[in-house]
C-alpha cells in the first residue's frame, strides 16, 4: 500500500472497524478535554434529556448543585413533578441558548415582558410553566416565587465549576415588541396565543453564538471562571411552527445545534463537547435506540450513553453489566418535558373527542416522556 496521510490513523478513524463491526458505544468514541471528578460542582441545566446527564451524575457521587431542594418529607415523585432536583435551580427546562441567557440577564437585573400567564383564575411564572402544574393563586404569588428562584439560580451560578447544558431546540416563540423568549407556546400550557404579541422564531448558527457570547458575559458578572460541557439532546421535536414537516425540521434543528457545539468547542479550552447525540443516532445499533413513539430514548441506551461518560472520566467500573445498570436505566424515563404537551394539538389527539385543554392537563398518554 502506497504511502498515505490515512495510513497511520488509529481504527477510530475509519468506519470500518470504528462504526461498522464495532459496538454501539466505542469506548474511544469520547476524550475529555478536561477532567471531570468527584469533587466538580456541576451546575446543570438544558432541555428534557439533560435531566437524564444530571441524574447519572449524582449517583456517580460527583457534586451537582441543588440549590433549591424539595422541603423535608416531600415524595420523590411529587418533588420532581414540581421541579426539584431536577435541574441546579427549579428553572424547569431551558431548550434554547436565548433562553439560558435571558435567564442570566434576569439575576443580573433585567425583566422579562408579560412574566405571568393566567388560565381558569390560575397563574403560572411564563418563564418556567412546567414547574407548578396546577398553577399559584395570584401573579403576586408567582412574582415572590420567581425573585426566591432567581436568588438561587445566582447562588448556584456562583458555586459552580462547570456547566452540563444540554441543547435541544432552535425553534421558539417571542414576545414581539420586546424579543422576551419562553420555553412553550403560548396557550399549551397558560396564557393565550396573539400572533400580534407572539412571533415564532427559528434561531440559526449565527444568533445562538451571538446569545452564546452574550450568555459568557452576563456570567462574567457572577463566576468568570466556569468551564463547559455541551451535549445536544437526541430527542427529535414534537412538533413544528416551521411550515415544514416535522422529520426534515428536527434534522436542521440538530444541525445546527451540532454545528454550534464545534463551533464553540473549537474556540475555547474551557468548552468540550459530550456526543449523547452521535450515541443515540448511530448506525450501529441493532434495534431501534428509540421507543415505540420514535422520540424518547430507551431507558438502556440512555444508561449506557452515561455509562461511556462515566467511564471515560474514571468514574464507574468498565465492566458493570447491564443487569447492574438496570435500577438507573428505569429511572431514566422519567424526563419531564413541556414540549410533548404539543402533541395534544396533533390532528388525530383532536379527533379523539378531548380538547387539547383536557389532554394538556394530563390525560394524553405519556406527558412525562
Amino acid at each position: 500500500m502506497s504511502k498515505s496521510p490515512y495510513s497511520s490513523l488509529p481504527q477510530r478513524a475509519f468506519w470500518r472497524g470504528g462504526v461498522a463491526g464495532a459496538p454501539a458505544f466505542p469506548p474511544d468514541l469520547y476524550r475529555p478535554k478536561f477532567p471531570v471528578t468527584t469533587d466538580t460542582r456541576v451546575f446543570t441545566a438544558g432541555s428534557c434529556f439533560a435531566q437524564h446527564v444530571g441524574a447519572a451524575m449524582k449517583a456517580a457521587g460527583i457534586k451537582v448543585i441543588d440549590a433549591e431542594p424539595a422541603r423535608r418529607g416531600l415524595p420523590p415523585e411529587t418533588a420532581s413533578r414540581f421541579g426539584y432536583g431536577v435541574y441546579s435551580a427549579r428553572f424547569g427546562n431551558l431548550y434554547t441558548v436565548k433562553q439560558f441567557r435571558q435567564l442570566v440577564d434576569e439575576v443580573n437585573g433585567a425583566q422579562p415582558a408579560l412574566p405571568v400567564w393566567e388560565r381558569d383564575g390560575r397563574f403560572w411564572d411564563a418563564q418556567r410553566p412546567g414547574v407548578e402544574p396546577e398553577g399559584l393563586a395570584s401573579p403576586d404569588l408567582v412574582q415572590e416565587m420567581r425573585e426566591q428562584h432567581l436568588a438561587a439560580v445566582a447562588e448556584a451560578l456562583s458555586q459552580a465549576d462547570m456547566i452540563v447544558f444540554t441543547l435541544g431546540l432552535t425553534e421558539a416563540w417571542e414576545h414581539r415588541e420586546t424579543g422576551t423568549v419562553y420555553p412553550t407556546a403560548p396557550g399549551t400550557v397558560a396564557g393565550d396565543y396573539d400572533p400580534d404579541t407572539f412571533r415564532f422564531v427559528n434561531y440559526g448558527v449565527a444568533d445562538i453564538l451571538d446569545d452564546f457570547t452574550e450568555l459568557e458575559e452576563a456570567l462574567s458578572e457572577i463566576n468568570p471562571n466556569l468551564r463547559w460541557l455541551l451535549t445536544v439532546s437526541p430527542v427529535p421535536l414534537a412538533a413544528t411552527a416551521s411550515d415544514q414537516h416535522v422529520l426534515p425540521a428536527t434534522i436542521r434543528s440538530k444541525s445546527v445545534l451540532r454545528t454550534v457545539c464545534d463551533m464553540l468547542c473549537d474556540s475555547s479550552d474551557r468548552i468540550d463537547y459530550f456526543p449523547s447525540y452521535e450515541l443515540v443516532t448511530s448506525p450501529a445499533h441493532r434495534t431501534s435506540p428509540f421507543a415505540d413513539d420514535l422520540r424518547s430514548v430507551r431507558p438502556e441506551i440512555v444508561a449506557q450513553i452515561m455509562q461511556t461518560f462515566l467511564q471515560a472520566h474514571g468514574l464507574c467500573d468498565k465492566d458493570v453489566t447491564s443487569e447492574e445498570r438496570a435500577p438507573n436505566a428505569e429511572a431514566a424515563d422519567e424526563a419531564i418535558c413541556e414540549d410533548i404537551l404539543l402533541d395534544a394539538f396533533a390532528p388525530e389527539a383532536r379527533q379523539d373527542g378531548r380538547s387539547p385543554e383536557a389532554q394538556r392537563d394530563g390525560n394524553s398518554p405519556d406527558v412525562t416522556k
